[in-house]
């Protein structure tokens, strides 16, 4: 029997508990063994609930228990996940987690302490709930030399640029909706302002390059700034609107960034919408390959903790090896990143002085006292800013095609 213990019992959690014991005979058929939940840790009663024969509130009771073979952390946070992690894999149990903060800050020291307690350290839900990308990128595509991430990393800000686009609602209209069905937290900023994101293309750069990539060090821009006339103009170009974690190697440097962009005809991303999340690699062998499914809620974010959990026991609980060293790789500078970009100007009657400085434009059917259009060459962000630098700029969007 291959025993587990689950450290938190919220929406994963309880998740995680759900699909072990549901699907306990398609698990024993892959992972060629029972799995068990021995216990779970919280610090809450659940009266009534079948969890309570196996609920404790104190982490020793699982760290001295030698029968338990691998540790469940879906707490979220830093500490005291950090902590517990770290005391289990020392007592030789290997871990498994959701948990993309973690993962993002520490993920290069824990896999390094793993590898030292021959046990393994697994995450495939930290990134893109149930969408199985990490495992792809360590295992199945370990023969191409990628050279790209785009991603759509985060269902409630596409939820809500979906919602905005399809029924010309405000920001603040969608927010209010989306924390109603529960998309959104009541504090929604690690979300609309791109934080989440932002870890989450930190992982995967990471897993990427081999090296640890700071979540600090990526430039992020959320999408509480975008108002009904940004999406407007999105609609009538036929550029949808997506908030993108991206990966590019470029010249010898590895760029990254979370913000909005509007996508081309040919994107692969275009047509992502609502609560569902994916992720485009682009290889020198393969071409682009993309993952696509929903990236949060319990039980698709449970199944894939829980095929971490069959990973381990099929591997017999030892060490499976991930590359992402703890040496620090330092990115480019955005500043310098050149794209085309959709410019918003408070002016009008300026589109021959516009064409002059800009070459090639695409105007869009412009609202009243505002002037908007697509550039056809590419610019740095510093080189836009120049530009643009005697008009009233009201919003400037990247384009990625």
């Amino acid at each position: 029997m291959f025993n587990v213990a689950i450290l938190g019992f919220g929406t994963v959690g309880s998740g995680v508990y759900k699909v072990i014991n549901d699907n306990a005979n398609v698990l024993k058929k892959f992972a060629g063994d029972d799995i068990n939940v021995k216990y779970v840790l919280d610090l809450r009663e659940f009266p009534g609930n079948p969890v309570e024969k196996v609920l404790v509130h104190d982490i020793d009771i699982i760290l001295n228990d030698d029968e338990v073979n691998c540790v469940v952390e879906v707490m979220g946070g830093i500490e005291p996940a950090n902590t517990f992690v770290r005391r289990a894999i020392t007592r030789g149990k290997s871990v498994c987690t959701s948990n993309k903060e973690l993962v993002a800050k520490y993920g290069a020291e824990i896999l390094a302490l793993a590898k030292e307690n021959n046990v393994s350290f697994l995450f495939e839900a930290s990134v893109g709930g149930g969408i199985p990308v990490i495992r792809a990128i360590n295992e199945s595509l370990t023969a191409d030399n990628f050279d790209s991430i785009a991603g759509i990393l985060n269902g409630t800000t596409n939820y809500i640029l979906t919602k905005m686009s399809k029924e010309g609602l405000s920001f603040d209209e969608v927010l209010k909706t989306a924390q109603e069905k529960g998309y959104a937290e009541r504090n929604p900023e690690a979300d609309v302002e791109g934080y989440d994101a932002c870890r989450k293309i930190a992982i995967l750069t990471s897993l990427i390059t081999g090296k640890q990539v700071d979540f600090e060090d990526i430039s992020t821009e959320g999408i509480s700034h975008i108002t009904k006339e940004d999406i407007y103009y999105s609609n009538k170009s036929g550029l949808p609107l997506k908030l993108l974690g991206l990966m590019q190697k470029k010249e010898g440097k590895v760029y990254a960034m979370v913000a909005p962009f509007m996508l081309g005809d040919e994107h692969t991303l275009k047509d992502v919408d609502g609560v569902y999340n994916a992720v485009n690699l682009h290889g020198d062998l393969l071409g682009n390959v993309m993952f696509y499914g929903k990236g949060a809620g319990s039980l698709p974010t449970a199944s894939a903790v829980v095929s971490d959990v069959v990973e381990i026991a099929k591997n017999g609980n030892k060490n499976i090896a991930i590359t992402w060293d703890t040496e620090k790789i330092s990115l480019g500078d955005m500043a310098s990143f050149n794209s085309k970009y959709f410019v918003r100007l408070k002016v009008t009657g300026k589109d021959d002085e516009l064409k002059k400085a800009f070459g090639d434009v695409q105007f869009i059917e412009p609202l009243e006292g505002e002037t908007a259009f697509v550039t056809a060459n590419e610019y740095s962000h510093e080189k836009l800013a120049e530009l643009l630098s005697t008009y009233t700029v009201l919003t400037t969007i990247r384009i990625a095609e």
